[in-house]
């Protein structure tokens, strides 16, 4: 091309017909090597946005005078959670329809239908349970955070909270089955907060992540009870596990368990299906690749300084039973 274009016809920079056109070989290309070949424009996947707004919705029919909007009030909390659920529910359903629909290639549109109802009315029936579980996270956090003022405090205003109630309704649709949802679920929480909790982690009652920024639990990971986390931990695997046909072995536990009553410190690395035992300390920034039994007190590599002929004496990493 010579020249500027006219004034205003800034579109004769670049032909629109030769980039769209290879564009669309560039998705043929890779739908052919993955073998999709769903009709996408008749399926479609699950939105973002609208998962947004329902889970905003959910954690305000969950919490209605701490979450819900600001003309709630104890006299007509019930008709609001009524009417919310309601709208919110029937919302959610049509995105987990979205999914099966498209996770299902050749069910029928019945068939869809009814699984996707059958998954919505187990996650319905289950949201009772889910706040109490969710009421044993939010005393943990007042319990073990000296500058929480009130429960209150902790629901309104802790990101690690927010990132809680987020993995508890995921991880409850990833187990009924549309873990696209409780994915785009979780990776809201964790835009929102930093947090990175995949919706397949196990995580029992009472569970507070203190401050939170760069917390990483993975998929396969098992938390016990009254497990405290703080900001930086990392609960990853160690190494990615092949088939024998040479490709990523998906769905094997790879992620640390960590037993009951366990306090894992600022910036720690635990890797690998490994357990830490009941009770245990593991001290911040340690790197933990192996199994530590009940009480144990992990700590981090120290350095002494001693004036042994000018030489820095450095100890190396320290494990004890309490």
């Amino acid at each position: 091309m010579t020249g500027a274009p006219h004034e205003g016809d800034v579109t004769a920079y670049w032909d629109i017909d030769a980039i769209v056109d290879e564009l669309d070989a560039a998705r043929s290309s890779w739908r052919n090597a993955q073998r999709r070949h769903v009709e996408y424009g008749s399926v479609g996947f699950p939105s973002r946005p609208n998962l947004t707004k329902i889970i905003d919705a959910l954690c305000g029919a969950l919490f209605p005078l701490r979450l819900g909007p600001e003309f709630v009030r104890q006299h007509n909390e019930n008709a609001f959670v009524a009417e919310t659920l309601n709208t919110v529910l029937s919302r959610l359903y049509g995105q987990i329809r979205i999914e099966l629909a498209y996770a299902r290639e050749g069910a029928t549109p019945e068939d869809v239908d009814a699984e996707a109802g059958q998954i919505i009315g187990k996650f319905a029936a289950g949201l009772p349970a889910l706040r109490t579980l969710l009421d044993t996270d939010v005393d943990a956090a007042f319990a073990s955070d000296p500058a929480a003022r009130s429960v209150d405090e902790v629901l309104i205003c802790y990101p690690s909270m927010s990132a809680i109630i987020h993995h508890r309704l995921a991880h409850s649709l990833y187990l009924l089955g549309v873990p696209v949802v409780a994915r785009i679920i979780s990776e809201v929480a964790h835009s929102r907060t930093g947090i990175d909790i995949h919706p397949g982690a196990t995580i029992g009652h009472s569970f507070f992540i203190d401050h939170g920024n760069g917390v990483v639990i993975g998929e396969t990971a098992i938390i016990g009870n009254r497990v405290r986390l703080y900001q930086g931990v990392t609960l990853g695997a160690r190494n990615i596990l092949l088939n024998e046909q040479g490709f990523v072995d998906r769905g094997v536990p790879r992620h640390p368990i960590i037993e009951d009553d366990v306090v894992i410190y600022a910036g720690a690395t635990v890797l690998g299906r490994i357990i830490v035992g009941r009770g245990s300390v593991i001290a911040g920034n340690v790197w933990l690749t192996k199994s530590v039994p009940a009480t144990s007190n992990v700590q981090q590599a120290s350095t002494v300084h001693e004036v042994k002929d000018r030489a820095v004496v450095s100890a190396p990493h320290r494990l004890k039973a309490l």
